[in-house]
């Protein structure tokens, strides 16, 4: 009984606490730095990646394309 209430205990502690046992970025600045910058354009390509997918970064065929109509 009294193993099964620390291993609750210990589970419970394990679980509440913030952050992994790894870091992810490193804990030197400037490269840490780098990291996040990293991090960031990936997450920015990601937008360009959807739009490529769904091909909304393609010309829209729906309209003509507008003319003077006169003679020039």
């Amino acid at each position: 009984m009294r193993r099964i209430f620390y291993a609750a205990l210990l589970c419970t502690l394990l679980s509440t606490t913030v952050g992994c046992f790894i870091p992810i970025y490193s804990a030197d600045r400037a490269r840490r730095t780098r990291q996040l910058i990293f991090t960031s354009e990936d997450m920015r390509q990601a937008l360009n990646q959807w739009e490529r997918f769904w091909f909304l970064d393609q010309p829209d065929h729906m309209n003509p394309e507008r003319v003077h109509g006169g003679v020039i």
